[in-house]
């Protein structure tokens, strides 16, 4: 009877640790996704709070720093928005986020101008085409559909000229989808809610500043645990923290994209701090992946030990769904992994679809595998929409396969 009843205790005991602690989850979304952290970017140090908050945990978790600091600096270029923004379309002032945003190399805008709508028949017909470029550019903002964006840049150096004439550019969007920008260039542009556009405005009015910051001080956080007998060679998990910060008074919140990889890493942290694996594991979380994978390129040129030592790279971005399974880049390039943890999924029946992927430069695992480490990124698939708008909220943020792939990748690990 006692021999059961400590088999009954050893079972929860061991399924408890690896189990993740939802609750804690939830409270770290909500801290990193919060007002405070300003959408984790380059305006009022966002990003330098989320770092020293993520360091913080890391001290609490009982995780050792690599050059006695958590942290690692380094510089970018940056344009930022960091006061009221204002614009108008006729006599109705629109909403930042909402019904617009800024193409993100924006320069500083003030003023209003006559809408001039572009003719989209120009890329068709020769004679609209020269009656169209005809026209006095100055003081007009072009307004026209985002889709007609790659034609505008396929056309003559002479009339490109003549559209560089005017004062701004207005696309219209079925959706608004933010991103960074490492340059300042000589044409605004506001991308607009294409619902918003009836034709009948002949006046767009704006009030714009924007600040370019050639020399911004930003930095990865990284830390890590000692592993039990082969403590040379490195697991290693990674993550950017870093999100669009804000334009004006409208910001980011980057629930999914990417504090639910920041988060994910936190647990596994927590896992193996109470369950020490063979090999060390190191916790990388990468600022400025937003901005163009600035951080883990930096870390690559500049590693804490060498690339050759780790084991295996998992980078968690976009994991907070799940409805449809997963993706992992370079499954294709490593398929004998591959096969495994498909396997490993199908064992324990945790994700509907477990799909392979190329090789592609979209996060942070991307400079790694250039420099020969096994390298993978994992994102859920399904659920919400939200990605690179105000709407990426932790309240909304399903987290529907969250525990299943926290589960197939310590299965995994165990494994190597």
């Amino acid at each position: 009877m006692l021999h059961f009843s400590l088999l009954i205790l050893t079972l929860c005991f061991t399924g408890s640790l690896l189990a993740q602690d939802m609750q804690r989850v939830r409270r770290n979304l909500e801290i990193l996704c919060s007002k405070e952290f300003n959408g984790r970017g380059y305006v009022r140090k966002g990003d330098s709070l989320a770092a020293q908050w993520i360091a913080q945990e890391f001290a609490k978790i009982g995780l050792k720093k690599f050059k006695n600091s958590y942290f690692q600096d380094f510089q970018l270029s940056i344009n930022t928005f960091p006061k009221k923004v204002s614009v108008k379309l006729g006599k109705k002032k629109l909403e930042i986020g909402k019904d617009f945003i800024l193409r993100p190399h924006t320069p500083t805008l003030k003023g209003k101008a006559q809408i001039l709508v572009l003719d989209t028949l120009i890329f068709t017909d020769e004679s609209r085409r020269k009656a169209f470029f005809k026209q006095d550019f100055r003081k007009k903002v072009l307004v026209f559909p985002a889709q007609y964006a790659n034609n505008l840049l396929k056309l003559k150096l002479e009339e490109m000229q003549k559209l560089a004439q005017t004062n701004s550019w207005v696309s219209l969007h079925q959706k608004l989808t933010a991103s960074l920008s490492v340059r300042q260039e000589g044409q605004a542009e506001i991308m607009l809610d294409k619902t918003l556009w009836d034709g009948s405005a002949k006046e767009i009015s704006y009030d714009i500043f924007a600040q370019w910051i050639e020399k911004y001080h930003t930095r990865n956080v990284i830390a890590y645990l000692e592993g039990t007998s082969k403590k040379d060679t490195f697991v290693v998990f990674t993550g950017h923290y870093d999100h669009l910060g804000s334009i004006g008074e409208a910001y980011f919140p980057g629930a999914n994209d990417n504090a639910s990889g920041i988060t994910m890493l936190l647990e596994l942290a927590h896992h193996y701090q109470q369950n020490p694996p063979a090999y060390s594991v190191a916790f990388m979380a990468f600022a400025a992946e937003e901005a163009g994978l600035i951080g883990s390129h930096f870390y690559t040129e500049n590693p804490y030990f060498p690339l050759e030592k780790i084991k295996c790279l998992i980078n968690l971005d976009l994991v907070g769904t799940g409805d449809e399974g997963i993706t992992i880049v370079n499954g294709s390039i490593y398929e004998e992994d591959f096969i495994k943890i498909v396997a490993l999924n199908e064992k324990h029946q945790l994700l509907s679809k477990v799909v392979k992927r190329g090789k592609a430069a979209n996060s942070d695992h991307y400079f790694f595998s250039e420099k020969g480490v096994k390298a993978f990124f994992i994102y859920t698939m399904g659920g919400i929409k939200a990605y690179h708008d105000i709407y990426d909220r932790p309240e909304t943020l399903p987290l529907t396969k969250y525990k299943e792939l926290f589960k197939l990748l310590t299965f995994y690990i165990s494994e190597l």
